[in-house]
Protein backbone atom coordinates (compact mmCIF):
# COMPACT_ATOMS: atom_id res chain seq x y z
CA UNK A 1 0.00 0.00 0.00
CA UNK A 2 2.86 2.36 0.85
CA UNK A 3 4.47 1.73 -2.54
CA UNK A 4 1.12 2.14 -4.31
CA UNK A 5 0.60 5.57 -2.71
CA UNK A 6 4.17 6.60 -3.50
CA UNK A 7 3.65 5.65 -7.16
CA UNK A 8 0.19 7.23 -7.41
CA UNK A 9 0.20 9.89 -4.68
CA UNK A 10 -0.21 12.88 -6.98
CA UNK A 11 -3.34 11.46 -8.62
CA UNK A 12 -4.79 10.25 -5.31
CA UNK A 13 -4.38 13.60 -3.56
CA UNK A 14 -5.80 15.53 -6.53
CA UNK A 15 -8.82 13.21 -6.76
CA UNK A 16 -9.43 13.55 -3.01
CA UNK A 17 -9.17 17.35 -3.33
CA UNK A 18 -11.61 17.21 -6.26
CA UNK A 19 -14.13 15.11 -4.34
CA UNK A 20 -13.82 17.35 -1.27
CA UNK A 21 -14.39 20.46 -3.37
CA UNK A 22 -17.27 18.77 -5.17
CA UNK A 23 -18.87 17.94 -1.82
CA UNK A 24 -18.43 21.53 -0.66
CA UNK A 25 -19.98 22.85 -3.87
CA UNK A 26 -22.89 20.42 -3.56
CA UNK A 27 -23.75 21.27 0.06
CA UNK A 28 -23.21 25.03 -0.17
CA UNK A 29 -25.08 25.21 -3.47
CA UNK A 30 -27.96 23.25 -1.95
CA UNK A 31 -28.28 25.76 0.90
CA UNK A 32 -28.12 28.64 -1.56
CA UNK A 33 -30.76 27.10 -3.83
CA UNK A 34 -33.13 26.45 -0.92
CA UNK A 35 -32.68 30.06 0.24
CA UNK A 36 -33.64 31.17 -3.28
CA UNK A 37 -36.68 28.89 -3.31
CA UNK A 38 -37.76 30.12 0.13
CA UNK A 39 -37.59 33.74 -1.07
CA UNK A 40 -40.20 32.84 -3.69
CA UNK A 41 -42.39 30.92 -1.26
CA UNK A 42 -41.54 27.58 -2.87
CA UNK A 43 -40.80 24.31 -1.04
CA UNK A 44 -37.19 23.36 -0.45
CA UNK A 45 -35.55 20.43 -2.24
CA UNK A 46 -33.62 17.52 -0.77
CA UNK A 47 -29.86 17.21 -0.99
CA UNK A 48 -30.16 14.34 -3.48
CA UNK A 49 -32.65 16.25 -5.61
CA UNK A 50 -30.22 19.18 -5.81
CA UNK A 51 -27.54 16.86 -7.23
CA UNK A 52 -29.73 16.55 -10.35
CA UNK A 53 -30.88 20.17 -10.36
CA UNK A 54 -30.18 22.17 -13.52
CA UNK A 55 -28.55 25.07 -11.66
CA UNK A 56 -26.05 22.71 -10.00
CA UNK A 57 -25.29 20.89 -13.25
CA UNK A 58 -24.92 24.16 -15.14
CA UNK A 59 -22.34 25.47 -12.67
CA UNK A 60 -20.54 22.12 -12.65
CA UNK A 61 -20.23 21.76 -16.42
CA UNK A 62 -19.45 25.47 -16.78
CA UNK A 63 -16.29 24.99 -14.72
CA UNK A 64 -15.30 21.65 -16.23
CA UNK A 65 -15.69 23.15 -19.70
CA UNK A 66 -13.12 25.88 -19.01
CA UNK A 67 -10.63 23.47 -17.45
CA UNK A 68 -10.69 21.06 -20.40
CA UNK A 69 -10.39 23.97 -22.84
CA UNK A 70 -7.39 25.33 -20.95
CA UNK A 71 -5.59 21.98 -20.93
CA UNK A 72 -6.40 21.27 -24.58
CA UNK A 73 -5.00 24.66 -25.62
CA UNK A 74 -1.97 24.21 -23.36
CA UNK A 75 -1.04 20.77 -24.70
CA UNK A 76 -1.51 21.90 -28.29
CA UNK A 77 0.18 25.30 -28.07
CA UNK A 78 3.25 24.01 -26.20
CA UNK A 79 3.85 21.70 -29.17
CA UNK A 80 3.62 24.58 -31.65
CA UNK A 81 4.80 27.75 -29.87
CA UNK A 82 7.71 28.67 -27.61
CA UNK A 83 8.56 30.91 -24.67
CA UNK A 84 12.28 31.44 -24.24
CA UNK A 85 13.37 30.81 -20.66
CA UNK A 86 10.18 29.11 -19.49
CA UNK A 87 10.13 25.69 -17.84
CA UNK A 88 6.80 25.15 -19.58
CA UNK A 89 8.21 25.40 -23.12
CA UNK A 90 10.47 23.58 -25.53
CA UNK A 91 13.64 25.47 -26.36
CA UNK A 92 13.07 27.42 -29.60
CA UNK A 93 16.81 27.19 -30.38
CA UNK A 94 17.08 23.41 -30.16
CA UNK A 95 13.59 21.87 -30.18
CA UNK A 96 12.94 19.23 -32.81
CA UNK A 97 9.94 19.68 -35.08
CA UNK A 98 7.18 18.16 -32.97
CA UNK A 99 4.91 17.98 -35.99
CA UNK A 100 7.13 15.53 -37.86
CA UNK A 101 6.66 11.81 -37.41
CA UNK A 102 10.15 10.43 -36.91
CA UNK A 103 9.10 7.32 -34.99
CA UNK A 104 8.99 3.91 -36.61
CA UNK A 105 5.87 1.80 -36.77
CA UNK A 106 7.36 -0.52 -34.16
CA UNK A 107 6.99 2.17 -31.50
CA UNK A 108 3.18 1.99 -31.80
CA UNK A 109 0.88 -0.67 -30.31
CA UNK A 110 0.67 -3.66 -32.66
CA UNK A 111 -3.01 -3.19 -33.53
CA UNK A 112 -2.44 0.26 -35.06
CA UNK A 113 0.84 -0.21 -36.92
CA UNK A 114 -0.77 -0.80 -40.32
CA UNK A 115 -3.12 2.21 -40.19
CA UNK A 116 -1.84 5.75 -40.71
CA UNK A 117 -5.11 7.17 -39.31
CA UNK A 118 -4.81 5.17 -36.08
CA UNK A 119 -1.16 6.18 -35.72
CA UNK A 120 -2.09 9.84 -36.25
CA UNK A 121 -4.84 9.60 -33.61
CA UNK A 122 -2.39 7.97 -31.20
CA UNK A 123 0.22 10.71 -31.79
CA UNK A 124 -2.28 13.42 -30.88
CA UNK A 125 -4.52 11.39 -28.57
CA UNK A 126 -3.92 13.54 -25.49
CA UNK A 127 -5.04 16.74 -27.20
CA UNK A 128 -7.94 14.96 -28.91
CA UNK A 129 -9.13 13.47 -25.60
CA UNK A 130 -9.01 16.87 -23.89
CA UNK A 131 -10.89 18.45 -26.80
CA UNK A 132 -13.56 15.73 -26.60
CA UNK A 133 -13.94 16.37 -22.86
CA UNK A 134 -14.26 20.11 -23.55
CA UNK A 135 -16.97 19.58 -26.18
CA UNK A 136 -18.84 17.16 -23.90
CA UNK A 137 -18.72 19.63 -20.99
CA UNK A 138 -19.69 22.53 -23.28
CA UNK A 139 -22.81 20.64 -24.37
CA UNK A 140 -23.58 19.70 -20.77
CA UNK A 141 -23.22 23.33 -19.73
CA UNK A 142 -25.44 24.50 -22.58
CA UNK A 143 -28.24 22.02 -21.84
CA UNK A 144 -28.18 22.55 -18.07
CA UNK A 145 -27.84 26.34 -18.35
CA UNK A 146 -30.79 26.42 -20.75
CA UNK A 147 -32.93 24.39 -18.34
CA UNK A 148 -31.82 26.58 -15.42
CA UNK A 149 -32.71 29.77 -17.28
CA UNK A 150 -36.18 28.49 -18.15
CA UNK A 151 -36.71 27.39 -14.56
CA UNK A 152 -35.77 30.86 -13.31
CA UNK A 153 -37.94 32.46 -15.99
CA UNK A 154 -40.93 30.41 -14.83
CA UNK A 155 -40.40 31.57 -11.25
CA UNK A 156 -40.37 35.20 -12.34
CA UNK A 157 -43.13 34.87 -14.98
CA UNK A 158 -40.60 35.51 -17.74
CA UNK A 159 -40.46 34.05 -21.26
CA UNK A 160 -38.79 30.70 -21.88
CA UNK A 161 -36.04 30.26 -24.47
CA UNK A 162 -35.36 27.59 -27.02
CA UNK A 163 -31.98 25.85 -26.84
CA UNK A 164 -30.73 27.78 -29.89
CA UNK A 165 -31.87 31.08 -28.39
CA UNK A 166 -29.96 30.28 -25.24
CA UNK A 167 -26.86 29.27 -27.23
CA UNK A 168 -26.67 32.74 -28.82
CA UNK A 169 -27.65 34.61 -25.66
CA UNK A 170 -25.26 36.92 -23.83
CA UNK A 171 -26.03 35.08 -20.59
CA UNK A 172 -24.64 31.78 -21.84
CA UNK A 173 -21.47 33.28 -23.29
CA UNK A 174 -20.91 35.40 -20.18
CA UNK A 175 -21.02 32.20 -18.13
CA UNK A 176 -18.41 30.65 -20.44
CA UNK A 177 -16.08 33.62 -20.94
CA UNK A 178 -15.94 34.48 -17.24
CA UNK A 179 -14.20 31.12 -16.69
CA UNK A 180 -12.22 30.93 -19.92
CA UNK A 181 -10.44 34.23 -19.29
CA UNK A 182 -9.21 33.12 -15.87
CA UNK A 183 -7.89 29.81 -17.23
CA UNK A 184 -5.92 31.45 -20.05
CA UNK A 185 -4.58 34.13 -17.72
CA UNK A 186 -3.42 31.65 -15.07
CA UNK A 187 -1.73 29.49 -17.71
CA UNK A 188 0.05 32.51 -19.19
CA UNK A 189 1.22 33.48 -15.71
CA UNK A 190 2.59 29.97 -15.09
CA UNK A 191 4.54 30.12 -18.36
CA UNK A 192 6.01 33.54 -17.55
CA UNK A 193 6.62 33.05 -13.82
CA UNK A 194 8.48 29.80 -14.48
CA UNK A 195 11.13 31.90 -16.26
CA UNK A 196 12.08 33.76 -13.08
CA UNK A 197 10.80 31.71 -10.14
CA UNK A 198 11.60 28.19 -8.90
CA UNK A 199 10.04 25.42 -6.81
CA UNK A 200 12.65 22.86 -5.80
CA UNK A 201 11.66 19.30 -6.71
CA UNK A 202 8.78 20.17 -9.04
CA UNK A 203 8.92 19.04 -12.69
CA UNK A 204 7.02 22.25 -13.50
CA UNK A 205 10.08 24.26 -12.41
CA UNK A 206 13.60 24.65 -13.72
CA UNK A 207 16.41 23.60 -11.34
CA UNK A 208 17.19 26.23 -8.71
CA UNK A 209 20.65 26.64 -10.27
CA UNK A 210 19.28 27.23 -13.80
CA UNK A 211 19.54 30.69 -15.35
CA UNK A 212 16.48 32.71 -16.30
CA UNK A 213 17.34 32.30 -19.99
CA UNK A 214 17.43 28.49 -19.78
CA UNK A 215 14.33 26.97 -21.39
CA UNK A 216 12.59 23.75 -20.35
CA UNK A 217 12.55 21.73 -17.13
Amino acid sequence: MKKFFKNNGLTIVLIVAFLGSMLGMWISGWHQENAELASHGLPSMSLLAYLKDESFLSALFENWESEWLQMCFYVTLTALLFQKGSAESLDPDSAEDAASDTSSRDTYPAWMRQSYILRWIYRYSLGLALFFLFVTSFIGHLVASHASHNSQAAMHDGPARTLIEHLVSSQFWFESFQNWQSEFFSTAMLVVLSIYLRFKGSPESKPVSASDTETGA
